[in-house]
């Protein structure tokens, strides 16, 4: 139970960091769409290829949104990703 409650709140907190770095003047927009697109097709309840497919259906999701944050995070300046994290951190705190 705690190793649960722990991944919830990495998900928190990664979530703050994504949506501070959609905002910082200085991500590249294309980075901000990819980043948008990982965060909203994650929340969205409706998939390109419908969950109750087996097998496919759950493995869309654990390709699509870590393909899409991958490439968006390597767009990143590394300062901008740091300084999101940091202030995240502080706020969280």
């Amino acid at each position: 139970m705690n190793r649960l409650k722990l991944i919830g709140m990495n998900l928190k907190r990664e979530l703050k960091v994504y949506q501070r770095m959609l905002r910082h003047r200085r991500t590249p927009r294309t980075a901000k769409l990819l980043l948008a697109l990982a965060v909203g097709y994650a929340l969205l309840p409706f998939d390109l290829i419908p969950d109750f497919i087996p097998l496919i259906g759950q493995i869309d999701d654990v390709i699509i949104v870590p393909a899409l944050l991958f490439v968006a995070l390597k767009m990143i300046p590394k300062e901008v990703i740091e300084e999101c994290r940091m202030t995240a951190e502080k706020e969280g705190s």
